[in-house]
C-alpha cells in the first residue's frame, strides 16, 4: 500500500524519530536517506531549542530548515533565524506565575539561551544530556526580558501538569499556545508557534500542497500538524487520543515506527 504524491515528510524527534534512549536507529537513517534519494523532502520539528537539534544534521544529512520550539524559532543548518515567534513581553511574568503557582518548575528560552531557577530541577539533567548543551542559572527571571520564544514548566505529574494547561488556556487562549511536548513538560509559546505552522510554512517554502505532506508524531502537540497534513501517522506509543487522529498508526518508537511507516506506506515498499 502506498501514500501517493508525499513530496514532504515532516516528524517530531522525541517520541517519534529517536528511541526512549533518544537514539536514531540505522533503520531510520536508511529511511530518510531513501526518501531523499526518492527526491521527497524531509524535515523535523521539535520542542527542542534548535542547538538541541544540531546532533541530527549530519546523520540525517539535513538540508530543510529546523523548527525549534514547536515552530518558534525556524533555522537553518548554521542556525541562522529564519522565522522567529516572540511571546509578548507582557505576558511572560504572568505565565512564569501560572506555572510556578501549579508547582511546576520553570525554564525560560531567550532566543537560543537556557535559563533556570535550579540546575537539579526535574529534568534539568536529562534534557541537557539530550540537547547537548547545559542551561544557565538564574536567582529570579525578572530581569530576563525580550526575545523569549518559550516557557516550559516540568512536573511528572500528568494531573498537574494538565491542570496549568488548562490555566494558561483560560488566561491567554487568544495569545499564547500551551501544550505537552511530553507528559511531563507544558510548552508556551507564541500562539502561533505550533507544529500546524511549520506545516504551513514548509508548504509555501518548498511550494508544495498540504495534501502532499506526510507527518509523524506522539503528543498532543502534534495533533495540529495532524489536522494540516495530507497524511499523519501516529507512533504506538502515543496516547489514544493521537492515535485516533492519525491517519495511519505504525509501531513504536522503540520498535521502528517512523522506518516502518516510511518504508510501508510513504516509500510504498516494505
Amino acid at each position: 500500500m502506498s501514500t501517493p504524491a508525499i513530496r514532504l515528510v515532516l516528524s517530531d524527534v522525541d517520541g517519534t524519530l529517536v528511541t526512549s534512549d533518544k537514539v536514531l536507529t540505522d533503520a531510520t537513517v536508511r529511511a530518510v536517506r531513501r526518501l531523499n534519494d526518492a527526491g521527497i523532502h524531509f524535515a523535523i520539528t521539535s520542542g527542542r531549542p534548535p542547538r538541541g537539534l544540531t546532533m541530527l544534521i549530519e546523520p540525517l544529512k539535513l538540508t530543510t530548515p529546523l523548527s525549534a520550539f514547536n515552530g518558534g524559532l525556524i533555522v537553518d543548518s548554521d542556525l541562522k533565524t529564519l522565522k522567529e515567534l516572540k511571546i509578548k513581553e507582557e505576558f511572560v511574568a504572568p505565565i512564569i506565575q501560572i506555572l510556578l503557582g501549579h508547582d511546576l518548575s520553570v525554564w525560560v528560552y531567550q532566543g537560543t539561551d537556557w535559563f533556570v531557577l535550579d540546575l537539579n530541577g526535574p529534568h534539568v539533567t536529562h534534557e541537557s544530556k539530550v540537547c547537548q548543551f547545559a542551561p544557565s542559572r538564574l536567582e529570579s527571571f525578572d530581569d530576563v526580558h525580550g526575545n523569549i520564544i518559550k516557557v516550559v514548566g516540568v512536573n511528572d505529574d500528568p494531573a498537574v501538569v494538565a491542570r496549568a494547561i488548562a490555566a494558561l488556556a483560560m488566561e491567554f487562549s487568544d495569545d499564547v499556545s500551551a501544550s505537552n511536548s511530553q507528559s511531563y513538560y507544558v510548552d508556551v509559546t507564541h500562539r502561533d508557534a505550533n507544529k500546524g505552522s511549520v506545516v504551513d510554512y514548509l508548504a509555501k517554502k518548498f511550494s508544495i500542497e498540504r495534501q502532499e505532506i506526510a507527518v509523524i508524531g506522539d503528543m498532543s502537540n502534534d495533533l495540529l500538524m495532524f489536522d494540516r497534513a495530507g497524511v499523519s501517522f501516529a507512533v504506538a506509543n502515543a496516547p489514544d487520543n493521537v492515535q485516533s487522529a492519525a491517519t495511519h498508526v505504525t509501531t513504536s518508537n522503540d520498535d521502528e515506527g517512523f522506518a516502518n511507516a516510511m518504508t510501508e506506506f510513504v516509500l510504498g515498499t516494505s
